[in-house]
């Protein structure tokens, strides 16, 4: 299974009797019982459409989107604290 291709959605609820519901939207990740939300794992090419899908049920609140797969992870110009360098080497 490619892990790559894959975009995060939290959805808020009003209640989490229907998180079973979810289910076949993908793959659920976390379910907070204080703040009911829950997050969904599913492919890209499957977001527009479950989103629409998802939104239209009676129990969801709103439905936000991850940013991650969007954004770079990789940094320029990362120079190491000289301090933490040294602590690095000796092996603390």
């Amino acid at each position: 299974m490619n892990f790559g291709n894959r975009q995060g959605i939290i959805v808020w609820v009003h209640s989490l009797k229907q998180v079973k519901q979810l289910k076949r939207f993908g793959n659920i990740h976390y379910v907070s019982k204080k703040l009911k939300y829950i997050v969904i794992y599913m492919d890209m090419e499957l977001v527009e459409d479950a989103v629409d899908k998802i939104k239209s049920l009676s129990f969801v609140k709103k439905v936000d989107l991850s940013y991650k797969p969007f954004l770079k992870t990789e940094f320029e110009n990362s120079k190491p604290d000289k301090a933490k360098e040294y602590d690095y080497k000796i092996g603390i």
